[in-house]
């Protein structure tokens, strides 16, 4: 079993060395040095192990299992802060549960209590110190495959741990690590599984939020929220060839901010950018289901509502107006109000955001010409003769 321990020992090791060469260039990456320390106490944990018998009982007993309940709980804390699961209370209890662990068990090794019952109770809180992340893997709302298939294993592992608490409180088989039997090599096997499986994982798993930063921000606007405008034209240039082939209608508004440059040099860039960011999250809060959203570049925006008709995304473009018109930014007096230019495609259309864009731009242009805070739509009505109506 000391081999067996040495192996498992080399594993969590070689993953600390792998990791101590990834947190060269990224020492400020709090997620990572979380997990780092768990592995440098399950390192000095179940290294000691190998030393049972060598080395006084309070030592092998009480202290080795304390550190190994300190480098779980912080690898939990590490697989929920990878889910944007934890905060201030689930640290608390992370606190007091590891606490409570040490406290308890180190109480039994104090009272002289049977070896079972040790094995049982750090069994139990092992267990329990995993249920938390394992049940935000199967059941979070943007749940990944990884994450899901991560989860049901980790599922077998905390019933494994909870059957082990209980095989050795009612049966006669003995479950310690360094008594032979059947069970040992299943402890063992289990114990070597779920190296691999936290390591792997885990590493996985931040890979996967990795890739997920990283579409974010090459898809999103920063300061908006909104998507950009590569990522907005792919997208839209999609629907609309959908809606093309279904001889749907489809609308097309592009607005931006009165004033703005106003804004900017009267009170300072910082309110100008919480301006736009107040607006879009109302837009974005209007229009949720309805359209898409994306900014095209300083104030202007601009929005696709597929399936609507002139009637529909005229309504729609008052409804924006309006709202804009009555929203209030913290700390910031400014009347903010938009100027918009729409245009509606019916049945069979050429799926092209860029001449949308161009038409629109010029109905938003006629908007700024009447006096602001307005929409105005173009229309064609004599496409041929490239004759244009703004309403």
């Amino acid at each position: 079993m000391k081999t067996a321990f040495i192996s498992v020992v080399l594993g969590h090791l070689f993953t600390v060395i792998l990791i101590s060469a990834y947190r060269y260039g990224h020492k400020k990456d709090r997620l990572i040095n979380t997990f780092y320390v768990s592995k440098w106490l399950e390192v000095i944990g179940w290294g000691l192990v190998i030393f049972r018998g060598s080395i006084p009982d309070y030592i092998s007993l009480g202290l080795v299992n304390s550190i190994l309940f300190v480098g779980i709980a912080v690898e939990t804390i590490a697989l929920s802060m990878v889910q944007h699961a934890y905060n201030r209370q689930v640290k608390r209890r992370y606190i007091a549960f590891t606490l409570f662990s040490i406290i308890g068990f180190n109480l039994l090794v104090f009272l002289n209590s049977t070896e079972d019952a040790r094995i049982a109770f750090a069994s139990f809180c092992t267990g329990m110190l995993l249920v938390y992340p394992v049940y935000r893997m199967i059941t979070g709302s943007y749940t990944s495959k990884l994450k899901r298939l991560m989860g049901y294993l980790y599922v077998i592992v905390v019933i494994g741990l909870f059957g082990r608490a209980l095989l050795t409180l009612f049966t006669d088989q003995s479950m310690g690590f360094f008594t032979p039997s059947m069970y040992q090599a299943l402890s063992f096997l289990s114990l070597y599984l779920i190296m691999i499986l936290e390591n792997t994982g885990f590493i996985l798993l931040y890979k996967e939020q990795a890739d997920e930063r990283l579409i974010r921000m090459a898809t999103y606007d920063d300061l908006t929220a909104t998507l950009n405008r590569r990522t907005f034209i792919e997208q839209a240039e999609g629907i609309l060839t959908q809606l093309s082939r279904s001889k749907s209608a489809v609308s097309f508004i592009l607005f931006d901010i009165d004033y703005y440059k106003t804004i900017n040099d009267t009170y300072g860039h910082i309110a100008g950018d919480r301006v736009l960011a107040g607006m879009s999250a109302l837009i974005q809060e209007k229009l949720k289901d309805v359209g898409l959203v994306g900014r095209f570049g300083g104030d202007e925006f601009a929005v696709l509502l597929p399936g609507m008709n002139e009637e529909e995304s005229d309504a729609a473009a008052e409804e924006l107006r309006k709202s804009v018109e009555d929203l209030q930014i913290p700390s910031i007096p400014v009347h903010v109000t938009i100027s918009i230019g729409i245009v509606t495609l019916n049945k069979c259309f050429e799926p092209c955001v860029n001449k949308l864009y161009k038409w629109s731009d010029n109905a938003l242009y006629e908007a700024k010409h009447r006096g602001r805070n307005c929409a105005v739509r173009i229309r064609f009505t004599e496409e041929q003769q490239g004759v244009i109506e703004y309403v």
